[in-house]
Order: structure tokens, then C-alpha cells, then sequence
């Protein structure tokens, strides 16, 4: 069962990057290199001689917590799925119910870290 929940967990984690690998670069490339007002230009991620590592410090840090996020949610799924097969064993249950906690905990430090990265990298390093 374990060998079979961690092949899943593997198949589901390879899609889901190789999703994120997946961006239309050309689209964005089109509307930098077009006519376009700056304002397009900014909200397309535009950027004037190339991205600044803040810049990029901030995409990687922000992709890591992604992936750390979404891992937590697949956890509290496994717990929930664990909860219910349970059977009304109190082994099982505990082990569920600290699953589903300690993931929850992962999501909570997951969107904290992505807010405290987004805010000291933009409003403390930008400050222009």
C-alpha cells in the first residue's frame, strides 16, 4: 500500500512541475517586444534590460513554496483518505488526525513564508 501511495504521490508531483515548467514564454515575449503601453508592458512582466535578481530571487523562492504547498495539500488529502479508511482504529485515527494537522501547520508556514518572501523583496530591496 505505502509503495503504491508514494508511486501516486511521485506521478502526481512529476505532472504537476512539469505544468509548471510549461509557461507560453513566446506569448510574453510578444507583447515585450510590441507596441504595446508600458502599463501592458508591466503587467506582462516586462522588464527593461533583462530581470534584476530580485526579481528572480523572488520566482524561485516563490516556486519552492508552491511546490512545499501544494505537497501540504496532497498530505491532508492522504490524511483524510487515511481518517476514513480507518476503520475505527485508534492507531489509525491518531495518525491521521496528526497528519492532517502537521500539514496544515506546513500550509499555514507555506502561505506565510510566500507573503513575508513577496513583502521584504518588494517593499524593503525596491525601495527606489
Amino acid at each position: 500500500m505505502k509503495s503504491k501511495l508514494t508511486k501516486t504521490f511521485v506521478s502526481a508531483l512529476s505532472v504537476v512541475t512539469s505544468a509548471l515548467g510549461i509557461v507560453p514564454v513566446s506569448a510574453v515575449d510578444d507583447v515585450c517586444n510590441s507596441s504595446a503601453s508600458s502599463e501592458v508592458k508591466k503587467a506582462a512582466g516586462c522588464s527593461g534590460g533583462g530581470d534584476d535578481l530580485p526579481n528572480i530571487v523572488v520566482n524561485i523562492l516563490n516556486a519552492i513554496i508552491g511546490v512545499a504547498g501544494f505537497i501540504s495539500v496532497v498530505w491532508i488529502i492522504i490524511g483524510g483518505v487515511t481518517y476514513m479508511t480507518s476503520s475505527g482504529d485508534a492507531n489509525k485515527t491518531k495518525k491521521a488526525r496528526d497528519t492532517i494537522l502537521y500539514a496544515c501547520i506546513g500550509l499555514v508556514v507555506c502561505v506565510l513564508a510566500f507573503a513575508i518572501v513577496n513583502f521584504v523583496i518588494i517593499n524593503i530591496l525596491n525601495a527606489d
